[in-house]
């Protein structure tokens, strides 16, 4: 393990072992007769640490756990909860430093936007604070005198959330901050490509919980492949999987749920694209264009995978775009004058190389050529060239989202043309238009444009605030996280009716006499 950047002492004050246990109820690590899988960072192919996957005994005892624990957490009251979160936000910010270095070494994102992932775990706590004072129902007109109705909400009990590599820490932290104010327990199965990160989450919250004389199993931790992601999604014992992941991975999931009538919040893939018009101002678009594609290496579900662009200013925006690619500074995303850093895998190159084979063999031509980079500084072999294509929207390679950073550029000609080119792909997570008209504006945020779940204006596709409902539609599944009222998926609606009258009316008149 390459060590200029400190990192074995930022993995030992956040507790990260060379060889983890990684099944835990909150405080207590369960040894299970699973096997130690290895941690490699895509930054120089160092084995991180190792970590123990959970087995079908020590899943139960997680559950059971969790169980016991939400008999006694849903009854403290939402503010008092609220002030645990508090807690846990102070203890984020205390570790915001080392946190976000161990992300952006595992998983390869850039230290700017590791930091950036842990203060997306501040604000949803600061969020969910708010929230605990804010858990309000309606209530309702009766047309029987005499009554009252209302509704309430209460917590629905486990919570499993399923996480991928690519917010290794931050999506978790949505599900988990705003379940736990809602009075639920927490399971969560992170990615197995980033285990270590979550490993660190637990000893911070855990600490939290412990300090506070609250029971094990209010934050909980499993980790394996599929095979115990499968042990939650089957089991009824979990009423709510949140899982963020692929379309694949989201359709075997919310299959698998709903067979036992559960509930599922899915967070699937992004095939976002940007329509630049020509009345847009191209160093706006050009900057967020640029980060939308290149940013995370192309891993973020919000990532920039389609250009649409006016006529008029394709070739300014194609020249420009490319001048931009060629200024970018690939290498260890730990040292801050590099832009790009690593895909995640040599699995994750491998696909990457296949999609640019794969467009290029429908039509496709090459902007800025691909590849990967070898040599000093990229020995790990998962560094990759942002690579700009023009292509077709009809091409199959364009209607797939491919996690890497290769950014398809296409023509248009009327606004009506770039929406039905935008919206016409699987996915609908998140979108933008750049441009000054409002008109186009407008046209675009209506109900005849954007399909997807987010829809900007003059900014681009990546870089959603915890304020608003997070999530998309169509093959994205439909699902919402963090922000505005998506708390009410983490509980149950109850409807209330008390009659306070001497008499038994019945609703619509009915007459039942003896």
């Amino acid at each position: 393990m390459m060590d200029t950047f400190g990192i074995k002492a930022t993995l030992e004050r956040l507790g990260v072992k060379a060889e983890n246990l990684g099944t835990s109820t909150g405080g207590e690590w369960l040894k299970t007769s699973g096997n130690y899988v290895a941690s490699y960072s895509p930054v120089d192919g160092a084995v991180i640490g190792k970590i123990q996957e959970t087995d079908q005994e020590s899943y139960e005892s997680v559950i059971q756990k969790a169980k016991e624990a939400f008999e006694t957490w849903r009854l403290k009251p939402a503010p008092q909860r609220g002030e645990i979160i508090r807690q846990i936000g102070n203890a984020l910010r205390d570790a915001k430093e080392d946190l976000g270095k161990l992300v952006s070494y595992e998983m390869g994102k850039s230290y700017q936007e590791g930091l950036g992932e842990v203060q997306e775990m501040i604000d949803i706590c600061d969020f969910a604070v708010g929230l605990s004072r804010q858990l309000y129902g309606l209530t309702m007109h009766s047309e029987r005198p005499g009554h009252r109705m209302y509704e309430q909400w209460h917590p629905l009990g486990l919570v499993g959330i399923i996480s991928a590599f690519n917010f290794p820490v931050a999506v978790w932290s949505w599900n988990s901050m705003i379940a736990w104010v809602c009075g639920d327990v927490c399971v969560w199965k992170p990615s197995e490509k980033a285990p270590l990160s979550a490993v660190a989450c637990q000893h911070i919250v855990a600490k939290v919980f412990k300090e506070n004389g609250l029971p094990e199993g209010i934050s909980n931790l499993i980790v394996g492949d599929y095979r115990v992601g499968e042990l939650m999604t089957k089991d009824k014992r979990v009423p709510l999987i949140s899982a963020t992941g692929s379309t694949r991975m989201g359709k075997i999931v919310g299959q698998e749920v709903a067979a036992r009538l559960g509930r599922s919040l899915l967070e699937l893939g992004g095939n976002n694209g940007i329509i630049i018009t020509e009345n847009a101002d191209l160093d706006i678009a050009i900057r967020g264009a640029l980060f939308g594609a290149v940013g995370t290496a192309g891993q973020r579900c919000t990532s920039t995978r389609r250009l649409i662009i006016h006529a008029s200013v394709y070739e300014t925006v194609k020249e420009r775009l490319s001048s931009a690619y060629g200024k970018l500074v690939i290498g260890n995303p730990l040292d801050e004058k590099n832009h790009v850093g690593p895909l995640i895998d040599k699995d994750a190159v491998d696909m990457y190389l296949k999609a640019i084979e794969k467009v290029k063999a429908e039509g496709g031509k090459e902007v800025v050529p691909g590849g990967v980079l070898e040599g000093a500084g990229y020995e790990s072999g998962c560094y990759v060239k942002p690579c700009i294509v023009e292509a077709e929207s009809h091409y199959e390679m364009v209607q797939e989202e491919t996690f890497a950073p290769i950014l398809y550029l296409m023509k248009y000609n009327t606004l009506e043309e770039a929406i039905a080119m935008h919206n016409g792909v699987p996915q609908g997570l998140s979108s933008a238009i750049m441009t000054l008209d409002m008109r186009e504006a407008e046209a675009f945020l209506s109900a005849a444009g954007s399909d997807c779940g987010i829809a900007n204006v003059n900014i681009g596709t990546s870089g959603a605030e915890i304020g608003g409902a997070f999530g998309g539609e169509k093959e994205t599944g439909g699902g919402r996280e963090s922000g505005s009222d998506s708390w009410k998926a983490y509980m149950r609606r109850q409807t209330n009716t008390i009659n306070y009258s001497t008499a038994l009316p019945l609703a619509q008149g009915i007459k039942f006499d003896i």
